[in-house]
């Protein structure tokens, strides 16, 4: 898998452009079935440009949910989310912010894709958040792929609760004070 870290603003968007075709070419078909030839024609770009970047069609969407997690880090609150990722205000702003991008969510898990979105929250959690002796590994990854299962469901059920009713039921159940009052496991 090719994935190309350059932050030229030329170069991501172009790289966005590919994102953005493969999302809307998975509107009308299936991703096994999607070929390169129609993304980069969608895209508007060379397929030597596509195949400077990627190898696949898999790692063109990596990189695409990538992107938009650097946007999320980029933000003034999500790069905070190294210290504060379980507060509910950060959990509330995590869903508002990818609430921008339900479309590509949805579409994500409408076509079963879920490996690709939950690979990239385990990548920012390893990269942007710190274990503890307070907070493990297997902590992180729970709550990682808590609050995008979460997420995925909110969105599937047209927000039928409030992303406020969210962030709280997920802070509560992920909380460090919760935590604490937990009986020991036997």
């Amino acid at each position: 898998m090719i994935v190309n870290s350059v932050t030229n603003p030329k170069t991501i968007f172009t790289r966005t452009c590919i994102g953005e075709a493969i999302l809307k070419l998975l509107n009308e078909v299936e991703f096994t079935k999607l070929k390169v030839s129609d993304v980069v024609k969608k895209a508007g770009v060379a397929r030597a440009s596509f195949y400077k970047h990627y190898d696949s069609l898999y790692a063109a969407l990596s990189d695409y949910i990538q992107i938009i997690i650097s946007e999320y880090m980029e933000d003034k609150q999500g790069a905070q989310a190294r210290d504060r990722y379980m507060e509910r205000d950060h959990i509330l702003y995590s869903l508002t912010f990818f609430d921008r991008y339900a479309e590509v969510f949805l579409t994500l898990a409408k076509q079963g894709l879920h490996g690709i979105m939950l690979e990239a929250v385990n990548r920012f959690m390893d990269e942007n958040v710190q274990t503890t002796k307070k907070v493990s590994v297997y902590e992180l990854y729970s709550y990682a792929g808590g609050l995008l299962n979460t997420f995925l469901k909110w969105e599937q059920d047209g927000k039928k609760d409030s992303a406020e009713d969210v962030a709280d039921m997920l802070y509560d159940l992920y909380s460090y004070e919760r935590r604490q009052i937990r009986p020991a496991v036997e």
